[in-house]
């Protein structure tokens, strides 16, 4: 999987969000925000592929959680992401 060209990570009033930075991204109707760990993971694979084992690990690297609660979050946040089409597999 890849974050989708055209897609950043911003922070607007302490909070952080995904924003399409061409026309055909932008849809104002939905803005998606990300907690603390999901904007940290962001940073961690922009430009690389990675799957739901990569943040796995890289939860279970940064946070004090169980293989199998990072692996529980990091599949969950894989599906919001391709949900929102702002993955590519």
């Amino acid at each position: 999987m890849k974050i989708k060209e055209g897609f950043s990570l911003r922070t607007m009033c302490g909070e952080h969000i995904v924003v399409g930075e061409g026309l055909a991204q932008v849809n104002f109707n939905r803005i998606l925000s990300l907690n603390e760990s999901a904007a940290w993971l962001w940073e961690q694979v922009q430009g690389k592929e990675f799957d739901a084992d990569t943040l796995s690990g890289l939860l279970q690297q940064k946070y004090d959680v169980s293989a199998e609660k990072a692996q529980e979050d990091s599949v969950k946040l894989l599906a919001k992401w391709k949900e929102e089409g702002i993955v590519t597999e």
